[in-house]
């Protein structure tokens, strides 16, 4: 007779494969994250980001933007690569599935624009069981984000707390799009915890703490963040509206 093992049992009526973690309204994070030998025009991420790959791209951007502040063009060039890495990482967690983000497991694409396209994975994950923010977030501050957001500052010159401040935005959005408890209250955020508690789940710094924050204005809650992205810097890039940290720019 042949016998199940727990995590078989736990895994044999799920459906399997990154196409099936992201489907229905989070179908297009499949774009933007898939197994490496899928994606074309793949480089190793550590290669680029810490080779000469990342700084001539940087460059370039900055000069199709009519020679814009380097440091503008890095921060703007880091929300497409936070997007593409923080939303399918916990729309895949809240699916119950932890994907191997690990720096130097990792592959990414640009696109025709120099823009962060997509993420290439070495396998499809793992299953594992749901967890609170501070908990889903902590493997990937350690294997991925801090030495992201060190290479940021060391190859464009942009502050730690702008990178972190860029991520966090986009782990908000995942993570309350993706809640399912019925909301308390006219102000009820279910990421509040990643930006109230000083600590992850293991006991280290929270760098996102204080990123974000509501406020109450005219009787409307807006989300506010603490840096501002410094995409007015920019020319023809829109701004972010009541999300910006600089209350002068939230009406342009």
């Amino acid at each position: 007779m042949t016998t199940i093992s727990s995590r078989d049992g736990e895994t044999a009526f799920r459906p399997q494969g990154l196409k099936a973690v992201f489907s229905g309204e989070h179908a297009w994070c499949g774009e933007k994250m898939m197994l490496s030998a899928d994606l074309e025009g793949a480089v190793p991420l550590g290669d680029f980001l810490e080779g000469d790959g990342f700084s001539r791209t940087l460059d370039r951007y900055a000069e199709s933007h009519g020679k814009a502040d380097r440091r503008a063009a890095a921060s703007f060039w880091s929300l497409y690569y936070f997007s593409a890495l923080t939303i399918p990482y916990v729309v895949a967690r809240r699916a119950e599935t932890r994907l191997p983000v690990a720096f130097d497991e990792m592959t990414i694409a640009l696109g025709e624009d120099g823009l962060p396209r997509a993420f290439g994975l070495p396998h499809e994950g793992d299953w594992s069981e749901g967890e609170d923010l501070l908990n889903v977030v902590t493997p990937l501050v350690d294997c991925h984000l801090s030495r992201a957001v060190a290479l940021l500052k060391e190859k464009s010159g942009i502050a730690p707390k702008l990178a972190w401040n860029n991520a966090a935005v986009y782990i908000d959005y995942a993570f309350n799009v993706t809640d399912r408890t019925p909301a308390d209250g006219d102000d009820y955020w279910p990421s509040r915890p990643l930006f109230d508690c000083p600590l992850l789940g293991n006991g280290s710094r929270n760098p996102f703490h204080g990123c974000l924050r509501h406020e109450r204005e005219e009787g409307t809650v807006h989300c506010r963040r603490k840096v501002c992205c410094l995409r007015y810097m920019l020319p023809g890039i829109p701004g972010c509206g009541e999300l910006c940290a600089l209350p002068e720019l939230r009406k342009q």
